[in-house]
């Protein structure tokens, strides 16, 4: 039996199916973008790119994360 995913990476497949990049490459992104904050970075998603306000979160949520542990 497989464990469903949960919390941001939930979104991932829909995200990398409807923005065309792989996560990594949005994560990427996400940290070429020094001294922003959550807030800051999912806005800058959004109109620099489109995305939806849910997909952006969790994106940043999950890279943000990664960086701090």
């Amino acid at each position: 039996m497989t464990d469903k995913i949960k919390g941001p990476a939930s979104y991932f497949p829909s995200i990398e199916a409807k923005y065309g990049r792989p996560i990594a490459e949005w994560k990427d992104l996400i940290r070429n973008q020094p001294g922003k904050k959550h807030m800051e970075l999912v806005t800058w998603l959004k109109q620099e790119h489109g995305m939806g306000h849910g997909h952006a979160n969790a994106l940043v949520a999950d890279t943000l994360r990664e960086d701090a542990g």
